[in-house]
């Protein structure tokens, strides 16, 4: 039997959903470069992409969108239950919590509709906890908002700038789906017992939280405060922080030998803005300075922005606290977790691996 610690490089499903290339640094979504779909579509058509195998036809995209913004309200039960628990737990904790109580048509296989449902209400359970935990109350679902607009209008109960609105999109878009991640792999692996689409996104949710998966890009935004901070020029900063050997955060990635394609296309639609947004503006030209020296003090590393930086960056002109990012995260990625859920129910076999005993054995 092979073993592979972490189950690393190790296939474990068969998808068409998403395809990863660490080398070549791309990302695809249904065959779709991810980068090309941020810069151009809305978020509706990234998620019915993604839960649909195709992209939607006008029509089709209008009933899509129709049917979330019905969808997006929360339950009277639910509204009972948020404002039950206690104002201490975490945002996370509280997703997680309302999600298993959230009631419907549930049974195997999962349906459309299921995913649907909770792909809608997510965004409306992160901001009615976000508002209680800043002791206000929570901000009704505008339905003349798209998905994105709608959720920013939730948080902070003010139309958004159209600037942080494409910022959002673009970054929800390319975080919408990402492969076999610890959190995807949970979901399959509750799918695969033929448990209820809520109770594989419950199991997502407890990955995500954990600090190695989508913990907040802290580093990142502390990264941003010393700058804004400092007696001193950026590149000053920056190179003093090299020359200590501390490393700037936000550079660099696990998966991605190359430029992460994802804070590329980023990096162009903020671009693309014409300093609508101040501080996005400054984000870019931190970042050309920041790749310029590691290229100086760490040659013949690849060492680029990835997604985390620019997450910080949007985050941070948004003015939305560190403690919403992860939940924010999962806006979009509960796209790809009920996709992944639905192709394993498609072709399902219970996830059974082997273990390798190394422990006492009798005389």
């Amino acid at each position: 039997m092979l073993y592979a610690k972490g189950l690393e490089n190790v296939v474990v499903a068969e998808t068409t959903i998403s395809a990863i290339d660490g080398e070549q640094g791309t990302l695809l979504y249904r065959g779709y470069q991810a980068e090309e779909l941020a810069k151009s579509a809305d978020f509706e058509d990234v998620a019915y992409l993604l839960l649909n195998g195709q992209r939607p036809t006008e029509a089709e995209k209008d009933d899509f969108s129709t049917a979330l913004k019905t969808m997006r309200p929360l339950p009277d039960d639910l509204k009972k239950l948020l404002a039950a628990l206690p104002k201490d737990l975490s945002m996370m904790d509280a997703l997680r919590t309302l999600i298993s109580s959230y009631t419907g048509k549930e049974g195997w296989p999962p349906q459309q509709q299921e995913a649907m449902r909770l792909v809608a209400i997510v965004p409306t359970i992160v901001a009615a906890w976000a508002n209680r935990s800043c002791g206000k109350d929570a901000i009704e679902p505008d339905p003349s908002l798209n998905h994105v607009a709608n959720y920013l209008y939730m948080l902070t109960g003010e139309k958004p700038h159209a600037a942080h609105i494409r910022a959002l999109s673009a970054y929800l878009i390319l975080t919408a789906e990402h492969g076999m991640n610890a959190s995807t792999f949970a979901a399959r692996v509750i799918a695969s017992t033929e448990a209820d689409l809520r109770s594989a996104i419950c199991g997502a949710l407890g990955a995500l939280k954990g600090r190695l998966h989508g913990g907040a890009p802290t580093g990142v935004l502390e990264l941003f405060s010393d700058i804004q901070t400092a007696d001193t020029s950026s590149e000053t900063l920056l190179r003093e922080k090299l020359e200590r050997g501390e490393r700037l955060m936000g550079f660099g990635h696990r998966v991605y030998k190359t430029t992460d394609p994802r804070a590329n296309a980023l990096r162009e639609v903020l671009k693309s803005l014409n300093n609508q947004e101040t501080f996005l503006s400054e984000a870019v030209a931190i970042e050309q300075l920041a790749t310029q020296l590691l290229a100086e003090y760490k040659p013949g590393r690849q060492l680029h922005a990835n997604v985390e930086y620019y997450a910080a960056a949007i985050m941070e002109a948004l003015r939305l606290k560190p403690e919403w990012f992860t939940p924010t995260f999962c806006v979009s990625r509960v796209v790809g977790w009920c996709s992944h859920v639905i192709e394993q129910s498609q072709d399902n076999r219970i996830m059974r691996p082997q273990q390798q005993y190394c422990g006492p054995k009798p005389d």
